[in-house]
C-alpha cells in the first residue's frame, strides 16, 4: 500500500475517533417545566453515548415522558420495559412533588434500583413519601414493613460515588432554595467527561448564601479545561418578579449574575459557546415566551442557550 494512502487511512480513524469522543453523553428529557402540567415536570435520562443504561435527573414526570419518548424513537420497548431495565436509578435533588412525583407514582410496577440524594432529600422520602400512611413503602429503610425495591444512597457532599449499573459517576453539592430550604447539584462523570445539573435554586444575592460560589470554584477548572459539556440551570420566573417572590429560583437576571461569578473563576473564554440548559420554566400567561426574549436579548458571555423540550434529544 502505498505511503501517502496508509497516512489518509490513519488521519480518517485519528478524525474518527476524536470526533467520537467529543460527544460524551446522550440526554432524553422526560419532563421540562417546573409546574402546573403534570405530565411535563423536571426528569431528564442521561447515559454516556453508546449506552442505554439511564440515570435520572430528578422524576417529576415519568411514564408520559417515556412514552413520548418511545413514539419519537429515542428509546425501544414498552414503557414498562423502559422503567425497569433502561432506568437505573434516580439522582433527586430535592423532595418537592415536582421533582419526584412520576417516581412516586411508578414505583409499584418499578424494578429495583437506587434512589440517590443527599440526606435532607432522602429523609423526607422517608419520612414523608415512602411510608404507609401516604403511600406503600418501598424503599428499604422506614416504615415497617419496609419492600425494599429501592434502596437509599445518601450521598456525601463533595464526594464523588458510582452510578450503580452504570459507566457513570456523581458528586453532589448543596444549594440553597429559599434559605434554609436546600436542594443539590449532581455533577456527573464518564471517563473525563462532566455534565452539571442543578435542582432549583437560588442566587447568591438573593438567598444570602455562598453555595453557588462554592459550586462554581468546583466546577470552574472543569469548564477551563473543556470537561464540562453542559450546565442544566433553572430558570422560573421572567426577571419582572419580585426577588421577594422568587422562593429559591432565578431569574434571566439573575442567571447571568451567576455566570458572571463562574466567568470570574473560569475565565469569559470558557464560556463562549458553553451549552446552557435552561430547565424549569414555569409556565404561564407569556412567561415563558418573556423568559426566552430575556435571556437571548442580554447574552454578554456568549453562552449558548438550549431550551429543552419534552422527548427532544440532547447529545454533549
Amino acid at each position: 500500500m502505498k505511503p501517502f494512502l496508509i497516512t489518509l487511512i490513519v488521519a480518517c480513524v485519528l478524525i474518527g475517533n476524536h470526533s467520537y469522543s467529543q460527544t460524551s453523553f446522550r440526554v432524553i428529557p422526560l419532563g421540562v417545566k417546573g409546574g402546573i402540567d403534570e405530565s411535563n415536570l423536571s426528569a431528564y435520562l442521561i447515559a454516556p453515548t453508546g449506552s442505554d443504561a439511564y440515570v435520572c435527573l430528578d422524576a417529576g414526570t415519568l411514564h408520559y415522558g417515556i412514552e413520548k419518548a418511545i413514539r419519537a424513537k429515542l428509546l425501544t420497548g414498552t414503557s414498562a420495559e423502559v422503567l425497569k431495565k433502561n432506568i437505573k436509578g434516580y439522582l433527586i435533588s430535592h423532595a418537592h412533588l415536582d421533582h419526584l412525583s412520576g417516581m412516586v407514582i411508578n414505583s409499584p410496577d418499578d424494578s429495583t434500583k437506587t434512589i440517590y440524594g443527599l440526606d435532607y432529600t432522602i429523609e423526607v422520602l422517608k419520612d414523608k413519601y415512602f411510608t404507609w400512611k401516604s403511600w406503600a413503602n418501598f424503599a428499604n429503610e422506614g416504615d415497617k414493613p419496609a419492600l425494599g425495591k429501592y434502596h437509599y444512597d445518601v450521598l456525601t457532599p463533595g464526594t464523588e460515588a458510582p452510578l450503580q449499573n452504570t459507566e457513570m459517576q456523581v458528586t453532589a453539592f448543596s444549594l440553597s432554595h429559599s434559605n434554609p430550604y436546600q436542594s443539590t447539584a449532581f455533577l456527573v462523570r464518564h471517563k473525563e467527561a462532566y455534565v452539571l445539573y442543578l435542582g432549583d435554586t437560588g442566587a447568591d444575592s438573593v438567598e444570602h448564601s455562598d453555595k453557588m460560589h462554592q459550586l462554581w470554584q468546583q466546577v470552574a477548572p472543569l469548564l477551563k479545561a473543556k470537561k464540562l459539556k453542559a450546565l442544566f440551570i433553572e430558570v422560573s420566573f421572567s426577571n419582572e418578579q419580585p426577588d421577594k417572590q422568587l422562593f429559591g429560583h432565578l431569574t434571566p437576571h439573575w442567571l447571568l449574575s451567576e455566570m458572571q461569578d463562574l466567568a470570574s473563576l473560569s475565565g469569559t473564554e470558557a464560556l463562549n459557546n458553553f451549552q446552557v440548559v435552561i430547565t424549569h420554566i414555569k409556565p404561564g400567561g407569556n412567561r415563558e415566551q418573556m423568559i426566552h426574549a430575556q435571556l437571548k436579548a442580554y447574552n454578554p458571555l456568549h453562552l449558548k442557550l438550549i431550551f429543552p423540550e419534552q422527548a427532544k434529544l440532547l447529545i454533549f
